[in-house]
């Protein structure tokens, strides 16, 4: 038996260190004399000289099989093929196919879903996932299992509460959704210079948040978008990521925005994203979306326009074969030159470069020790549990009948759909789980539990049978946790919802069991979007409602948590709970996010949408009571104004009163390091530790109505754990031209002049903004 031992021992180590050597260098081998002495292979050389060394010995023939996603091997210069497309959006994902699992790597750490992990507003726990899960996609890249260039996070803003993918986003603020992307980001990409871990990519840029509604679909959506709502609103998300995050990737979406395919815009791709944003990278299509905007859009006439009009847009990777077949000949053609091909593959190549994919042997470089044992280790998997944690949103506490009691609560009826499931709590984009918690093993922890599932899965169609069950359990337990609301059934990609309603007869499910419970009711739900749940919320016999989200592998452990107090639900909702009439004429198809009057258009989002909600973007209770107070704030900032822009003496201005009302150009302002400083002081009145969320935001000056601002917008926020009793003073910052600007209807970016309002809950602040001029000059409107 001893020899066995020893010998299974050996033999897992013998593999843990194959694996460590990492597979054969995708390029540059040294043991490969023919390239060993070239200029692309020399690492003491600038990575931009490498690449261009590297490109300019590519024949046509070659180049052209480079600029898709699985690119070609290149024999005689030593290059391996290589498969661009893998996920990572909450965890190493095998949708694409540059990743496999099985053999020393049969799963990796499932988080929980975006929307999920972004309730809980907590930017450091965004990091920290980055950082774990480019670990596991490091260890197996080294293993020969993944790839290093990685199609996530998806930033698009959570724009209508039907879409199928709001699961994937940080939800529906701007300012939200950039942090997170910004974040995750950087926790992917690593903090070693230019160099980088794995390559993220932002996407689908832009104005991409319909999937299949009501016979439109995504291949064929024309989002007509005004130049307000797209710098203000959609593409807010994008520059964060490429001028905070860094991001090595952006990917253009399949629709058009006003009449242009995303992949074919040049003033969206090469002027906007690479100018003025300055991506350092490369920029990637959604799959097969080339094709898409000849095929089915046909917005060219031959697929040579369609290949020329991608690359010289910008476009420098194709995800599906279009550009390998049809690029040669729109060069034939003279649609497009080879130097146009030859910059594509330069921003490509240079990413891989970064990546150390062009410096030979990969484990005698950062991260090349990474193996196995870095996959599903302990602390990504506690981490995993920590993170579905602060992301659960306590909608809903009657008479603080949460947290249940161990000692009175002692047996509790679990039911529902979602109650034992184990996928459904990982949603899309997801990987293989290293291991599950499901609802009812994590409330067996803390109880004995009666389990009936009430329904056969969420559909919820045709089950008296489990109906009944369903309430006599609910009739013998001290306590009723109800887990219900949807799976990738109801919304994913591919499929938008059609109401905002729980599906089937869940209502009537619900309702029954709580008339018969003797106990508290606790109503969990699992979902991506926002449901009407009014009737639970007017429902005195519905004690508590908790929001979920999809709660990643350990989400049943989560749950168990905070309906028994071990935790303290901290996570705040990242978008808005509308009514079922919200929708009530009100197309997936209409882009705009300002209300109109005289059409009854409500507008979108907490910041424009003024009438009735269920639950407003932010909510979230806890089982403890904060106070804030302002302890200090600026009561006035001046913004120096570019004055050497010279008009006519009577044109020019030299006070700040003159400029009183009006709405500066932030071009024509130096304020790149002006921020509000606010110090706030956080006392925790109640009797159980917690975190607090603190959500800053601002009204413009009365007047700023010719700019159709927000009436409020996040500005900042932070979370922050206080014990019990205790009090915690923090700082906030809140830079001027970034968050207290307005964008007008040309697009242009202003700061209103005047009295600002801050909000922080209950507590506001006024500060005057005022402008000042630097020198004699004219102020620009």
């Amino acid at each position: 038996m001893a020899y066995i031992i020893l010998s299974i021992t050996l033999l897992v180590i013998l593999l843990v260190t194959n694996i460590a050597q990492g597979l054969e260098p995708f390029a540059c081998d040294p043991k490969y004399v023919a390239t060993s002495n070239l200029p692309f292979c020399k690492m003491s050389m600038p990575i931009h000289k490498r690449a261009r060394d590297f490109v300019g010995r590519l024949t046509m023939e070659e180049k052209v099989r480079l600029l898709v996603n699985n690119a070609a091997a290149v024999p005689r210069l030593g290059i391996k093929g290589y498969e661009w497309w893998s996920e990572a959006l909450h965890g190493v994902s095998n949708v694409g196919p540059g990743t496999k699992f099985g053999g020393a790597f049969p799963g990796a750490t499932s988080f929980p879903q975006v929307i999920t992990t972004a309730a809980s507003f907590n930017v450091s726990l965004w990091e920290s996932i980055g950082q774990a899960v480019s670990d596991e996609a490091r260890a197996m890249y080294n293993g020969g299992t993944s790839g290093l260039t990685y199609w996530s996070p998806n930033v698009n803003i959570f724009r209508d509460p039907r879409w199928g993918r709001g699961q994937e986003t940080p939800g529906e603020d701007p300012l939200l959704a950039g942090t997170y992307a910004a974040n995750y980001v950087k926790g992917l990409q690593g903090n070693n210079g230019n160099r980088l871990k794995v390559a993220a990519c932002c996407k689908h840029f832009t104005a991409y948040d319909l999937d299949n509604w009501h016979g439109v679909d995504r291949f064929h959506f024309n989002a007509k978008v005004s130049k307000q709502d797209l710098v203000d609103t959609f593409d807010v998300p994008f520059e964060m990521c490429v001028k905070e995050g860094k991001v090595a990737s952006v990917m253009c979406s399949y629709n058009q925005v006003n009449g242009i395919p995303t992949c074919a815009d040049p003033n969206l791709l090469k002027k906007t994203v690479r100018g003025q944003w300055g991506l350092d990278g490369y920029i990637v299509s959604d799959c097969d979306s080339v094709g898409v905007f000849y095929d089915q859009q046909h917005y060219t006439s031959t697929p040579e326009e369609a290949a020329a009009d991608a690359i010289k847009a910008g476009l420098d990777l194709d995800c599906g074969p279009f550009l390998a077949v049809h690029t040669q000949e729109a060069v034939n053609k003279k649609l497009l030159s080879e130097d146009d091909v030859n910059n594509a593959l330069i921003n490509t190549v240079t990413v891989q470069m970064r990546l150390g994919m062009f410096d030979g042997e990969p484990s005698k470089h950062p991260y090349g020790q990474l193996g196995p044992r870095d996959v599903c280790s302990p602390a990504h998997q506690e981490l995993a549990l920590e993170a579905a944690r602060q992301g659960i949103v306590l909608l809903k506490n009657n008479g603080n009948s949460l947290p249940l009691s161990t000692k009175r609560h002692r047996t509790v009826a679990v039911i529902g759909p979602n109650s034992n499931v184990t996928d459904t709590m990982i949603g899309n984009y997801a990987g293989v789980a290293c291991e599950y918690t499901t609802p009812l093993q994590g409330l067996s922890q803390y109880a004995k539990t009666i389990h009936q599932p009430g329904c056969a899965d969420v559909a919820c169609t045709d089950d008296e049978k489990q109906f009944g069950a369903a309430i006599n359990a609910a009739s013998q337990a001290d306590a009723t946790v109800l887990v219900m609301g949807l799976d990738q059934s109801i919304e994913a990609e591919f499929k938008d919802r059609t109401d905002l309603l729980l599906p089937g007869r869940q209502q009537e499910l619900i309702s029954k069991v709580a008339a018969a419970s003797n106990g508290p009711v606790v109503f969990v739900l699992m979902s991506g979007g926002p449901i009407d749940v009014s009737f639970a919320e007017n429902d005195h016999r519905i004690s508590a409602i908790l929001w979920v989200g999809y709660p990643g592998q350990a989400g049943g452990a989560a749950i168990a948590d905070a309906v028994f107090g071990t935790t303290n639900p901290e996570g705040k909702l990242p978008m808005t709970w509308y009514p079922q009439s919200y929708l009530k004429n009100l197309a997936m198809t209409t882009m705009d996010m300002r209300p109109n009057p005289s059409t009854k258009y409500p507008g979108r989002t907490y910041r424009f949408y003024k009438g009735a909600v269920i639950y407003p973007f932010g909510h979230g209770l806890s089982y403890t009571t904060f106070q804030h107070t302002i302890v200090a704030a600026p009561r006035t900032v001046s913004i120096p104004l570019d004055g050497h822009r010279r008009g006519s003496a009577a044109n020019t201005t030299t006070s700040t009163t003159a400029l009183s009302g009006k709405a500066i150009r932030v071009n024509h302002a130096k304020c790149s390091k002006i921020s509000i400083k606010l110090q706030v002081d956080i006392l925790n009145i109640g009797s159980f530790d917690g975190s607090q969320t603190l959500l800053v935001y601002s009204t413009p000056p009365q007047g700023s109505s010719n700019w159709a601002a927000p009436e409020k917008q996040l500005v900042a926020f932070r979370k922050v754990s206080v014990p019990a009793k205790g009090q915690r003073r923090v700082g906030i910052s809140i830079h001027v031209c970034k968050y207290l600007s307005v964008v007008d209807k040309f697009g242009i970016r202003r700061i209103p002049l005047g009295e600002h309002s801050i909000f922080l809950g209950d507590l506001k602040h006024s500060v005057s903004i005022k402008g000042e001029t630097l020198s004699l000059g004219m102020i620009k409107n």
